[in-house]
């Protein structure tokens, strides 16, 4: 039997997100999740497989009836043997009929164990899968608000759920229900009274255990939430390692751990202790009901009305079921912290999409490229607007600039634009039609994107640079990469285009990654193009070489380029100025630097002179 996970994650305070400039409330949280829908999230894996889950189930239930029934012939067997005489041939047609069933146990053992692990092997891919599939349909707020670590965490523990249920199912559940309920019915014909003590044992036990698990279960969520801290702040401090060596954290670091990973031992340390504090009383009770059968059975015995057999005969139901009893407690803790385990997942489940598709969506293969803000209000918290009542219109082919102070929603109006977020109200046109009448696929397929700190794959760098049109073949790639300036320095590595660039790209530099980012724009040659300061990582020499790829990227297509570096723009048809949230200004570089108090004259000679008038 495998081990039963031991963690549970589950927070009880409902999560926040944010969808434009309200604050919106997850429908759901963990403790709001029924049992009913974690089950129906669960048979969704199992559904697919649940011919090989009922041959397990059917096969460990005729194993168990089997189990139950031996017994009763090993005391037919001694009760032959306490009368004496010479019955040979009828003791060896019982040991020949229990050979016959143990044969007949190992084959079910084989094929329930076969099917069990192929079941929970298939299942567990299945869960992880839909999770995987809905987790990343969820909006880019849904990711800023929650640690990579723990949604991966959360995935890992679903998918681990199902095999402990599965297993508590197969090997503790269906046991306990057969032998007990098969004992007390066998027991009832040679003993009543003994019959009706195993039955009031067992009735007391499983009782006792259930509201001591269900009482248990606050400390078991306590605990969880703990480790749940203890995870975030692992991972978070793994992802900033950098930072935390460069601005001298590690004391600090290293202390706050200590602090978060102490409170998690406490907490873990109690739901320990209460445990085995539960397995000493019950094993005091063990004690108490095997010496109480067996002294009726004496009593029995002097009466004439037992034999040798029925004391093997309750011995054996006695410590079968104790065997089993003994295991209740940690069963429904398992079932417990399984539930708790799926019930974080399920709740991100059971959360609608922030950004979806309406029925009927349009997916036009090829926009012309004609953009339009209209009225757009936008913002993160409902006591701040980033945009206010913005409006825009982009010629298709037309090459505009966004300009402005850090955080006056330069890059908000491009996110919008992909729909990574929602306005607050207003709406976004492409050749007249509302990006929310367009699938987001076939929306994003029309846009190519250049952030400021693009992040890749740990896949090779062909990967990489094909990953917006997979279907490329190898020579547009490297003809991308040429265009790009990455071919100089991809040809300087052991491994080519198959250098591995590592986690998020880390194996090479920003501006290594930014030309990675421009090559696959490049292979992409998607009708519109948006350029998030694009060349920011350069250096001077890099950034002519880059420029020139961009003019002829640009040459075809619609552009928005966000940039501070106001060097890099100065080619464009028109410089809108953004400020406050709306727009402030707009016009050619020229026409723009001629305005005596402009805000973009302002930013320009800060630039070039180093200084503002």
């Amino acid at each position: 039997m495998r081990n039963f996970p031991f963690g549970v994650n589950v927070k009880s305070s409902p999560k926040k997100i944010i969808n434009g400039g309200n604050l919106l409330k997850m429908e759901t949280s963990p403790a709001q999740i029924s049992n009913k829908a974690v089950f129906k999230e669960i048979w969704k894996g199992v559904a697919p497989h649940k011919r090989l889950f009922w041959v397990c189930i059917i096969a460990y239930a005729i194993f168990d009836l089997i189990n139950l029934i031996v017994p009763v012939f090993y005391k037919n067997f001694f009760d032959i043997l306490g009368m004496g005489g010479n019955e040979a041939t009828s003791l060896i047609k019982i040991i020949v009929i229990i050979a016959g069933l143990h044969f007949i146990n190992w084959i079910l053992q084989a094929i329930g164990s076969l099917y069990l692990n192929s079941c929970e092997a298939k299942v567990m891919a299945k869960l992880k899968q839909n999770s995987f599939n809905y987790l990343m349909l969820h909006s880019r707020n849904f990711f800023v608000n929650n640690f990579a670590g723990a949604l991966v965490q959360r995935i890992n523990r679903f998918s681990r759920s199902f095999e402990t249920l599965f297993d508590i199912l197969t090997f503790n559940l269906i046991p306990i229900i057969i032998n007990i309920v098969g004992a007390i019915i066998i027991t009832a014909f040679i003993a009543p009274l003994i019959s009706i003590i195993i039955a009031i044992w067992t009735i007391m036990v499983l009782i006792a255990n259930f509201f001591f698990s269900r009482w248990k279960i606050k400390f078991d969520i306590a605990a969880a939430e703990a480790d749940s801290k203890t995870t975030g702040l692992l991972s978070d401090n793994i992802i900033n390692h950098l930072s935390i060596k460069l601005l001298n954290g590690y004391k600090r670091e290293t202390k706050n751990f200590k602090n978060t990973a102490n409170n998690q031992a406490e907490k873990t340390l109690f739901t320990w202790q209460l445990s085995t504090w539960s397995y000493i009383i019950q094993h005091f009770l063990i004690y108490a009901v095997e010496f109480a059968a067996f002294y009726y059975t004496i009593q029995l015995w002097q009466n004439g009305q037992a034999a040798i057999g029925t004391f093997v005969l309750i011995q054996t139901y006695i410590i079968g079921i104790s065997h089993h009893l003994w295991g209740v407690s940690r069963m429904f803790r398992g079932i417990y912290q399984a539930m708790a385990d799926s019930k974080e997942m399920v709740e991100i489940l059971a959360s609608p999409h922030e950004i979806r598709d309406i029925a009927g969506a349009q997916s036009p293969e090829r926009v012309k490229g004609k953009i339009e803000f209209k009225d757009i209000v936008f913002g993160f918290e409902g006591d701040r607007e980033i945009l206010q009542n913005l409006n825009l219109t982009i010629k298709a082919g037309e090459k505009v600039a966004i300009v402005g102070p850090s955080g006056t929603g330069k890059t908000t109006l491009t996110n919008l634009l992909l729909r990574l977020f929602d306005p607050v109200s207003g709406r976004i046109l492409i050749d007249g039609l509302d990006i929310k009448n367009i699938s987001q696929e076939s929306l994003r397929a029309n846009i190519s994107l250049v952030p400021q700190d693009p992040t890749l794959f740990h896949r090779t760098i062909m990967e990489n640079i094909r990953y917006g049109r997979p279907d490329a073949p190898d020579d547009e790639v490297v003809r991308a990469a040429k265009l790009a300036h990455c071919h100089e320095f991809v040809q300087r590595m052991p491994a080519g285009y198959e250098t591995l660039v590592g986690e998020r790209g880390v194996k090479l530099s920003g501006g290594e990654r930014q030309r990675v980012a421009i090559a696959r724009a490049i292979l992409k040659d998607a009708p519109i193009l948006v350029l998030d300061e694009a060349t920011s990582s350069l250096d001077s020499e890099s950034e002519k070489l880059i420029q020139d790829a961009l003019d002829a990227l640009m040459k075809d297509c619609t552009t928005i380029a966000i940039a501070h570096r106001l060097s890099t723009i100065r080619k464009m048809d028109r410089v809108v100025v953004i400020d406050g949230g709306a727009i402030a200004e707009e016009g050619t570089h020229q026409s723009l630097i001629r305005k005596p108090r402009g805000l973009y004259k302002k930013l320009w000679r800060l630039q070039s002179s180093g200084f503002i008038e």
